[in-house]
């Protein structure tokens, strides 16, 4: 059993998930939630199982009242794979990781979601050029995610970092 399962926090756990459902179903600038931040944290401080688990039961909960859509498998599918990129972070966590994986989400969820929309829908033709037209179309989307991402992410990691630092010991008064 690694650090991470021996110190899975219920509370932590019901805390993300209140988080990242809530903050799906309030009103938000597109694609500016903390959900990539949330698997983020999740691969990299939590059980190994809440990694993949925990962005799933988040969007589940959250697509109830959203509302079942095509490109349901590639959402899914890029918050699972991020908490698994998270693994990477969990080796050795830093700033470095922690933004690049922040970045590495963030990307990962712009092409697999877009190449879902461009597969399953009928707004663009089924050509590499349509393809192309998707993914430029979700730009304006991108930088919302982006910016969303990397303050979620500042903020989960760096709060956690806060709450769990080792208070100095008191100095002897000489």
């Amino acid at each position: 059993m690694d650090r991470a399962e021996q110190s899975t926090s219920p509370v932590l756990v019901y805390g993300l998930l209140l988080l990242g459902i809530v903050a799906r179903l309030v009103p938000h600038p597109w694609n500016a939630t903390p959900l990539i931040a949330i698997a983020l944290f999740g691969g990299a401080y939590l059980s190994k199982r809440w990694a993949i688990v925990l962005p799933l039961v988040i969007v589940a909960a959250s697509d109830i009242a959203l509302g079942w859509h095509s490109t349901i498998p590639f959402t899914w599918g890029a918050f699972a794979a991020t908490g698994m990129l998270a693994w990477w972070v969990r080796s050795h966590p830093s700033a470095i990781r922690i933004a690049g994986g922040s970045l590495a989400g963030s990307t990962l969820f712009f092409l697999v979601t877009n190449f879902g929309v461009w597969l399953t829908q009928a707004l663009y033709p089924h050509t590499m050029q349509g393809l192309w037209q998707c993914y430029i179309a979700g730009l304006p989307f991108f930088r919302n995610a982006l910016l969303g991402d990397f303050g979620y992410t500042a903020a989960l990691f760096g709060f956690y970092a806060l709450a769990t630092a080792r208070r100095p010991a008191t100095i002897a008064a000489r």
